[in-house]
């Protein structure tokens, strides 16, 4: 997801003004809209499916990073071991 420096940096104003427009804008270029007061960036606005993707991705995310924690760590073991354990653990 990119931004366009021309098209996609609003001022809060702009927004007050054209809520409409900035709304389907952000829904037409799936690109996130910068909201600026006083020339400095104070929040972005998405669209929401693209929020849920992203959060879904960040999430997807974060259970990698403990996982790849799990492998420095040396807390592994063997596909085949880990579910014949686990179908015994669970009655199946």
């Amino acid at each position: 997801m990119s931004i366009s420096i021309t098209e996609d940096i609003r001022s809060i104003t702009d927004l007050k003004r054209n809520t409409s427009a900035v709304l389907k804008q952000v829904h037409t270029t799936g690109r996130p809209v910068v909201l600026t007061v006083n020339g400095k960036a104070e929040a972005v606005l998405l669209d929401a499916g693209e929020y849920e993707r992203t959060m879904n991705a960040f999430n997807l995310l974060k259970l990698l990073v403990a996982a790849e924690e799990d492998v420095k760590e040396g807390r592994v073991s063997e596909a085949g071991k880990f579910f014949r354990e686990f179908k015994c653990d669970n009655g199946i």
